[in-house]
């Protein structure tokens, strides 16, 4: 091993770190703020102890980053895998349940993300730009199979999903979100 390449974590400890940031995306989902999630329930649920939270996320903006940044991957890598197996106006509707709780994750942690904006270690326009990145594929995708309009923009679409989540944000019914975007969706279909 060279000495710029970072240490292989244990499985174990691999394990554990994932472990905990299911059971952290879990606990700030169903909060409405996260300053009723404490790192101690998320360790308790995890089966770990709090030491071992630590280990991993040193504070609770780290463990927050972290979940952040994770889930933003996945978010933007499951447009490919979509893209596999469905034409592109299924893969975008599909894909906008994922970004949906990937938003819905995030309410419950207004907070420690407002912190983490503030410093500049999480940026919005990264954000959008990297959800506007993978929209724009689909749409492409939707144009050349057929079943999406050519002159929809990632802009447009982006600025759509905005207004939703922003229009249910309190909303914890799923079906309403869904509702709404099914309704996004049929105004992207190519015009008879």
């Amino acid at each position: 091993m060279s000495t710029t390449e970072a240490p292989r974590m244990r499985a174990d400890a691999a394990r554990n770190r994932t472990l905990l940031l299911a059971t952290a995306r879990e606990a700030f989902a169903a909060a409405d703020d996260d300053t009723s999630v404490s790192l101690e329930s998320i360790a308790r649920a995890a089966g770990v102890g709090i030491g071992t939270l630590y280990r991993h996320f040193p504070t609770r903006e780290a463990l927050v980053e972290t979940l952040y940044v994770s889930e933003l991957d996945d978010v933007a890598n499951a447009a490919d895998a979509l893209l596999a197996e469905h034409t592109g106006f299924d893969a975008l509707r599909l894909w906008m349940d994922t970004y949906s709780h990937f938003v819905a994750t995030k309410q419950g942690m207004p907070n420690a993300l407002r912190a983490a904006w503030s410093s500049g270690t999480l940026r919005m326009s990264d954000t959008r730009e990297r959800i506007s990145g993978t929209i724009g594929k689909l749409l492409a995708a939707g144009a050349a199979d057929g079943t999406i309009r050519a002159d929809v923009t990632a802009a447009d679409v982006t600025d759509m999903l905005v207004g939703i989540f922003v229009a249910t944000r309190d909303a914890k019914d799923q079906s309403r979100i869904s509702r709404l975007l099914d309704l996004l969706v049929d105004g992207l279909r190519p015009r008879a």
